[in-house]
């Protein structure tokens, strides 16, 4: 079963489409990228799922039917907007957003330890909120959106004010949690961590689904003719098969006649000698993708 299904949802505010007909689902078990750039319709999407916003035309299934309050407590949500309580003791604010979520006191308290000794903050936790740096406070909210161990983790810029040490501690606990059968939507602009964390992605643009499936499936769809191989000695000045070599920092890109397979090359840089420590098929990195197919529906070029 599906943990979100929407089906052909639309919304618009006045003169604004934000979101147009769009359909998509999320599993358990995965951790699903919804990218896109500003004003595309990511937050107005969420907020949908989310029952703040209601669809104009179309249905949102969550966990099996219509949105109701049982469910939203089992649903975590970390806003681009930050919501924590700036004049309180850390461990008092995380406290009370817990019980919010249907937690006792006492359940919180030994919970919300147990993860601000992971994030390395169960030292501050009588400093008030607003004492503590953004990279903190980022943890503290990530905190408050895992505690109550929800099926759904809705996440928008979760590595914000993060340094690299604590990027990738967050990154293997959402990889955890996805391995415990959450659903994980993450929205992000750091397409390097969408290419290591998601499963799937969908990108929108003005409100309509652009790309949809799996990282493989849409790099699939965008890759060139070309190789990249990393000799140990060198290469012979023509290759059969070959269109054009370029050298690239001890790599080389091999540009394929038209119709020539990849594994064609392979055999043929064997026969001629040449020992390799790299031979892939070059797929363009997702940032690239993202901008390529954004200007082109900017442009008015269908893909």
């Amino acid at each position: 079963m599906s943990i979100i299904k929407t089906l052909n949802i639309s919304k618009r505010f006045g003169e604004v489409q934000a979101v147009d007909n769009l359909s998509f689902e999320v599993q358990p078990g995965e951790i699903f990228g919804l990218l896109g750039p500003n004003g595309a319709g990511k937050t107005t999407s969420i907020r949908m799922i989310l029952d703040i916003f209601k669809p104009d035309e179309g249905e949102i299934r969550i966990l099996g039917g219509p949105m109701t309050d049982e469910k939203k407590n089992r649903i975590g949500y970390l806003p681009e907007e930050r919501g924590l309580y700036q004049e309180i003791p850390l461990e008092r604010c995380l406290i009370f957003l817990a019980a919010l979520k249907g937690l006792d006191e006492d359940l919180a308290a030994s919970k919300l330890k147990d993860y601000m000794e992971h994030f390395d903050l169960y030292q501050y936790r009588d400093k008030k909120v607003k004492e503590l740096s953004k990279g903190m406070q980022q943890k503290a909210q990530l905190i408050t959106t895992l505690v109550h161990d929800p099926e759904l983790i809705i996440i928008d810029e979760p590595f914000t004010s993060l340094d690299p040490v604590n990027t990738e501690m967050v990154k293997e606990l959402l990889q955890s949690k996805r391995d415990e059968g959450k659903a994980i939507i993450m929205s992000t602009h750091q397409m390097n961590q969408v290419e290591e964390l998601c499963d799937r992605i969908l990108l929108i643009d003005h409100g309509h689904r652009v790309l949809y499936g799996t990282l493989q499936e849409i790099q699939g769809k965008f890759a060139s003719r070309d190789i990249l191989v990393t000799p140990l000695n060198e290469l012979p000045q023509t290759i059969e098969g070959v269109q054009e070599i370029k050298k690239l920092n001890g790599r080389f890109r091999l540009t394929l006649e038209e119709h020539t397979k990849p594994n064609l090359i392979l055999r043929n840089l064997i026969n001629s000698g040449v020992e390799l420590t790299e031979f892939e098929v070059a797929v363009p990195p997702l940032n690239e993708i993202f901008i390529k197919v954004v200007k082109e529906k900017a442009g008015g070029v269908n893909d």
